[in-house]
């Protein structure tokens, strides 16, 4: 019962935690603990269940994940090999592929290094496995709380849509990836417009780079004013070369026209959990919706967000990591 009066405990405070602001890193976690401490309260139960019962109720709790953890492994290289044939070998696209081949390492590594028998090498085995435990655990998370976060829909009335922008085609066109979420930035005008509410400003934001011979903003507003939305009812953000500016220049501008503004912000879904927490800090009132993705992109993207995340916060992560380590380290001594 203490496992689960702690599952309550953590659900509890998931709840006040994303009723406060649902852009909140550390809603991931509560929810991963949330997760964690009740499946443990369940598997405490197992010898209480039929005996018909523990077998499956411990096939489904350690069967089924290892066999995951390998589908995984599989997916992740066949989705690298995807990414490298479609986007070509940068860095950023082999992230699948490389995170493929550590699930498969990790895997051999014990059996391969334990033939060694030295305890300075299992040693590190060890510091290695908790730290890509801890790794692990706050992917889960971050993947978890993005997918609930992109359940999120648009209630009410909000004054401003702002689309994030990308880099452009040919130096003036938008690409399939921008118009996904020019889409979706004139689904939600138009769904204002349905409910009777006033028209939102489509506000476009993105600057004009150095291969770009127009800002991505008037590249973004001519596409969504060739579909039909009236010019009037869109304003250009054309300064910001990245997607903190986007947010403050943004912000400026509709804190200008409207101290009191509610805006609702359009990225791609692998981008929205990432870039809430960015509008938060920027100090936008608003929260951030995700547009379709290719489902091939949507992995190495996701897996780029995430290390983002990671090292946004790495003062922590590394300090943990650090920590786990020595743990290990003075086990060692002491055995």
């Amino acid at each position: 019962m203490v496992a689960f009066a702690l599952a309550a405990l953590f659900l509890l405070a998931f709840g006040i935690s994303t009723r406060k602001d649902r852009r909140r890193f550390r809603n991931a976690v509560l929810f991963g603990l949330t997760f964690i401490t009740f499946s443990l309260a369940l598997l405490l139960q197992v010898t209480r269940l039929p005996g018909w019962a523990g077998p499956i109720v411990l096939l489904l709790a350690f069967g089924l994940p290892a066999l995951g953890i390998l589908a995984l492994g599989v997916f992740l290289i066949a989705n690298g090999v995807t990414m490298v044939r479609r986007e070509g070998r940068r860095p950023a696209n082999l992230l699948s592929m490389l995170a493929g081949l550590g699930i498969f390492g990790m895997i051999a590594l014990p059996a391969v290094v334990g033939r060694l028998g030295s305890p300075l090498a299992d040693g590190l085995i060890a510091a290695v496995i908790l730290i890509v435990a801890y790794v692990s655990f706050i992917f889960m998370c971050f993947l978890g709380y993005a997918f609930l976060y992109g359940r999120i829909k648009v209630r009410g009335d909000v004054d401003f849509v702002v689309v994030l922008g990308a880099g452009l085609t040919g130096g003036d066109r938008v690409p399939p990836l921008l118009a996904s979420r020019l889409r979706k930035g004139q689904e939600i005008y138009e769904a204002q417009l349905a409910r009777g509410a006033r028209p939102p400003v489509l506000l476009p934001s993105g600057g004009k780079g150095s291969d770009e011979k127009v800002p991505e903003a008037r590249a973004m507003a001519d596409w969504l004013i060739a579909r039909g939305v009236p010019a009037g009812h869109v304003m250009l953000e054309d300064r910001s070369r990245t997607t903190e500016e986007n947010m403050l220049f943004s912000r400026e501008i509709m804190t200008a026209a409207d101290p009191g503004y509610r805006c609702v912000m359009v990225t791609n879904n692998f981008h929205a959990f990432r870039a809430a927490m960015m509008a938060r800090k920027a100090g936008v009132n608003g929260q951030v919706l995700g547009s379709p993705t290719a489902r091939y992109f949507w992995p190495s993207a996701t897996l780029r967000e995430f290390v983002a995340v990671f090292w946004e916060h790495r003062a922590v992560n590394l300090s943990i990591c650090g920590l786990l380590a020595a743990a290990v380290a003075l086990g060692a001594a002491t055995y």
